[in-house]
């Protein structure tokens, strides 16, 4: 890991470094995590893909601005600023959820920088407007009294399938999840509001031409399967995937599974 001074802040970014004449893999990850979300899929893929991966302004390692929201378009323009400055283009760009936000959003301006797009968990339209009075509830705990354990074990309900929940075998990967959450500082709800109050880029779809996949997890509590589906239909020629198992933290629930399809989506896209 390595700090890179990045516009008006101060991004944590993992660079494997490069891997011959392979091209670049880039994670955006999804509200409440880190780079830490892909940490299984930037293992397998390192050997074949130089892997970059960073921490949202606000998240993870990186610096906490000022102010009291992080607006998607600000990390979307960290985005395209880091991958310029690192001379990156153009990358195969993954983003999972909030990740999925900034993806589409470079894909569909700066097409000079996207060689294929890969989204999971996520969706083109603004927060649907059921979810914002529990969303809104959930992130003023946390920024009161941290993101103890009674609620990183409710915020599990919505970041992971019922079936990884109620499996004893998968305890594990669970209580890497819900450490994971807990390891949030009280500001995180900067980043949430960023969120939650987002305007919606289904007019830009179009303007996506690289190899697309769209991956939802069938048990994702966070992203409708209609809400992906409309994000799959806008892109011309998007390829849809999805899982019967797993939920919004699908790459940590059943990483041999999303590896896999990444895997495969990454060498036939080129």
């Amino acid at each position: 890991m390595a700090r890179r001074t990045v516009a008006d802040t101060s991004l944590e970014v993992l660079d494997t470094g490069p891997v011959g004449d392979a091209p670049t893999v880039c994670f955006s990850h999804g509200l409440l995590f880190s780079h830490k979300l892909f940490a299984p899929q930037v293992e397998a893929l390192r050997q074949r893909y130089r892997v970059v991966a960073w921490d949202h302004r606000g998240q993870g390692d990186s610096a906490v601005p000022e102010g009291r929201c992080i607006s998607i378009e600000r990390v979307t323009t960290d985005a395209i600023l880091l991958l310029e400055q690192m001379q990156l283009g153009p990358v195969h760009f993954v983003g999972l959820s909030m990740g999925g936000f900034v993806g589409m959003r470079v894909a569909a301006r700066r097409p000079d920088l996207v060689r294929s797009l890969s989204l999971l968990e996520t969706a083109p339209d603004p927060e649907p407007r059921a979810h914002l009075a529990g969303y809104r509830r959930l992130s003023t705990i946390g920024r009161y009294l941290g993101v103890r354990r009674f609620l990183a074990n409710r915020i599990l309900t919505i970041m992971c399938g019922a079936s990884t929940l109620a499996n004893p075998a998968m305890k594990e990967r669970v209580d890497h999840i819900r450490a994971l959450l807990m390891s949030n500082k009280p500001s995180i709800y900067k980043a949430v509001n960023g969120v939650l109050e987002r305007e919606g880029v289904e007019h830009e779809l179009s303007q996506i031409r690289c190899p697309t996949l769209v991956l939802r997890a069938a048990e994702d509590q966070a992203i409708a399967r209609d809400r992906a589906r409309q994000l799959a239909d806008g892109i011309p020629h998007a390829e849809w995937v999805e899982p019967e198992q797993g939920g919004h933290s699908c790459t940590l629930e059943h990483p041999d599974v999303i590896t896999a399809e990444l895997s495969r989506f990454l060498t036939a896209a080129g």
